[in-house]
């Protein structure tokens, strides 16, 4: 490896790290990391000069976020543990230990697949009281937690123990079904899935509302005590045992003394992996004896005195057995594979969790892996917890073909330029139909209160609604709707449809942007109603003037053009022009082109103004409100408990500005 290729190994790393530590997120699974650690430590021992402070060797782990509290410097530094990944290692590290330390023995744990926090406890009457909780951060500077702590229910706000003092760290982690039951919920909401438990527990740790953590139902092991009195800080072990007979919930742990019993534990936690509640990715060798630990550095990013073994991603071999192709909102098909293991006959048993289908992305990912019926192919889980195909093991006799015609209405379908995304773009094909309608009446678009998904199918079901211009001809079936108890009596009933009524008179980009267009989100609507009249008037915009509009590219341009020259959406258009709803750019008196040309984020609780307003008088000064910080960003409008937005707006060195700042630009 030369230093060029080196420079991009490191730069790679890091963004791979900044997303994992910083933005609770990943693009690679752990294994792949893993893997590009290696490759980098590797030519780090060939060319150590080439490694500066700043190497991702030495860099412990993420920058500390504001998201959940204020940053705390740690009492005991919150290190890494450096990883192995084969038995070789291990009994090479613990042969050198006992080279010095014959009669040393060992803690084997379960690695939880988490992200680390640190509880100080301090005297308090006959007993010790949670001061504070803090996460990692960067390893010596993280963030208080504690609001949010005190709410999982493995965090112990009293410890009957007889101490002055008591710091522990461990493990917060969420469960599969804790982890399954939020994406359930997500799913119904039409909303953003997490990628893995780990991602989620961290997220949820850092968010502000104690609410939400205690909800999404956090879990904790203990597994190291940093700092308290002798009794606990000369056998790890004993601490663990006295800890739990305290009521505090312990890592699982089993004390050995030689490399043989080590390797049996390693084999006994790697054994109970898929049937654990949550995700481990490695087994953890600690020094027992506390005393002992300093004397086996591993370098200063790394904890001393332990070692982790890291398991092998599982990987199954399964055989297809279905491809389905469904139709979402936006039209555009999505194929899933279903298939099974061939040896088992049964679902691919992966990662604690019974896996028997995946999603196949689009025609060119089905072409290029030769996915078919009857093929075999590698499964793992990114993340340990997205299953993903991992190559053709035997091909199929045939591979799969896209169709033609949309599956649910049997219109033909239309495949995107310079893609791999093949749509069905009839408005009122059933398929759609429930998801375009929720969207249409939700906060983004028209907003009718009461109006939800599950209400929405049960209308659809019935026959009511066929298109979202149905919604303002439930007025007409009012005796119908109340003698069915559809909506409720008659009280909820006359609710529903007063709110119905109310939304007519929405400011029109509410109505663009519920009307669904590829690439047509409420901040895209609003700014290309800056430049028409009416919405009306887009059906005769042509190309060239809707690519002069800021942000609008050619492929937005396209969308507009598809939907307003199709024959069916205009149907449906025409009939909401007609039912009343409007469709006219109001006239915002006061307004004026002080902000004209500036994208602003604001972020944080404002003295005065809520969100709403504040995005209002951005729109009405000729500005763009947009919802997160790029390079393009002019402005940042900061208030109380700014989060990473305020971080990030720092680091590109965007201008700060306060509430009462921005009233002054507008004046």
């Amino acid at each position: 490896m030369d230093r060029i290729e080196y420079d991009k190994l490191v730069a790679e790393i890091k963004h791979h790290m900044k997303l994992y530590y910083d933005e609770d997120t990943s693009e690679i699974s752990d294994a792949e990391y893993d893997a590009l650690m290696r490759k980098l430590k590797a030519a780090e021992k060939e060319h150590p000069e080439w490694a500066g402070e700043d190497s991702p060797t030495k860099i412990i782990g993420g920058s500390a976020k504001r998201k959940a509290g204020v940053k705390v410097t740690h009492n005991v530094p919150m290190l890494s543990i450096e990883d192995v990944f084969d038995k070789e290692s291990v009994n090479e590290w613990v042969d050198k230990v006992h080279e010095i330390y014959p009669d040393a023995a060992f803690s084997v744990e379960q690695k939880i697949d988490g992200l680390s926090m640190t509880l100080r406890y301090s005297r308090s009457g006959d007993g010790m009281k949670l001061e504070l909780a803090e996460t990692r951060g960067d390893g010596l500077v993280g963030e208080d937690v504690t609001l949010n702590a005190i709410v999982i229910p493995d965090v112990k706000e009293f410890l009957d123990l007889p101490y002055e003092y008591l710091e522990l760290r461990g493990e917060v982690y969420m469960t599969h079904e804790d982890f399954e039951k939020f994406n359930e919920e997500q799913e119904k909401k039409d909303g953003k899935l997490a990628a893995n438990p780990r991602n989620l527990a961290a997220g949820t740790l850092r968010q502000l509302d104690p609410g939400i953590t205690k909800e999404r139902g956090l879990r904790l092991f203990i597994f190291n005590v940093q700092d308290g009195p002798q009794e606990l800080l000369e056998s790890h072990t004993k601490a663990l045992d006295i800890l739990n007979k305290a009521g505090v919930k312990t890592v699982f742990h089993k004390k050995c003394t030689t490399a043989e019993e080590i390797s049996s534990v390693i084999d006994e936690i790697g054994e109970m992996r898929a049937d654990l509640p949550f995700d481990i990715d490695g087994a953890v060798i600690k020094l027992d004896r506390i005393a002992l630990r300093n004397d086996f550095p591993a370098g200063s990013k790394y904890s001393a005195g332990h070692i982790a073994y890291k398991y092998p991603p599982e990987e199954k071999v399964v055989e297809m057995d279905e491809i389905i192709v469904d139709v979402g909102r936006t039209g555009k098909l999505t194929f899933t594979g279903i298939f099974h293991d061939p040896q088992t006959g049964r679902p691919a048993r992966l990662c604690g969790t019974n896996v028997s289908r995946a999603t196949l992305h689009n025609r060119d990912y089905i072409n290029e892996m030769k996915i078919g019926i009857g093929g075999h192919y590698k499964l793992f889980k990114s993340g340990e917890i997205i299953p993903k195909l991992n190559g053709c093991v035997k091909e199929p006799e045939s591979v799969f073909k896209a169709p033609t015609l949309c599956p649910v209405c049997g219109e033909e379908l239309f495949e995107e330029k310079d893609t791999a995304d093949i749509r069905c773009i009839n408005p009122n094909c059933p398929a759609q139909l429930k998801r375009t309608i929720t969207y249409f009446a939700g906060r983004d678009a028209m907003n009718i209160m009461g109006l939800g998904d599950v209400l929405i199918e049960a209308l659809v079901d019935k026959g009511f609604l066929k298109s979202y211009a149905d919604i303002y001809k439930l007025k007409d079936h009012r005796d119908e709707l109340i003698e069915g108890g559809i909506i409720g009596k008659e009280k909820n009933t006359d609710k529903l449809l007063g709110e119905i009524e109310k939304s007519k008179e929405n400011e029109a980009e509410k109505l663009l942007t519920g009307l669904a267009i590829n690439n047509v989100g409420k901040t895209t609507a609003r700014g290309i109603l800056k430049h028409f009249e009416d919405i009306n008037d887009l059906k005769n915009a042509s190309m060239e003037e809707l690519i002069a509009i800021d942000d609008i590219g050619e492929t937005t341009a396209r969308d507009l053009i598809n939907f307003f020259h199709n024959e069916e959406n205009m149907k449906v258009f025409d009939e909401l022009k007609e039912a009343g709803v409007n469709t006219r750019v109001k006239q915002t008196a006061g307004g004026s082109e002080k902000l004209a040309g500036m994208s602003i984020v604001v972020t944080g609780t404002l003295p005065t103004l809520g969100r709403k307003e504040i995005e209002e008088l951005i729109v009405q000064n000729g500005g763009k409100a947009v919802g997160s910080v790029s390079k393009k960003t002019s402005l940042l409008v900061a208030g109380e408990a700014a989060g990473s937005k305020l971080t990030k707006a720092n680091e590109l060195g965007i201008r700060v500005i306060s509430e009462a700042e921005f009233l002054e630009l507008i004046k």
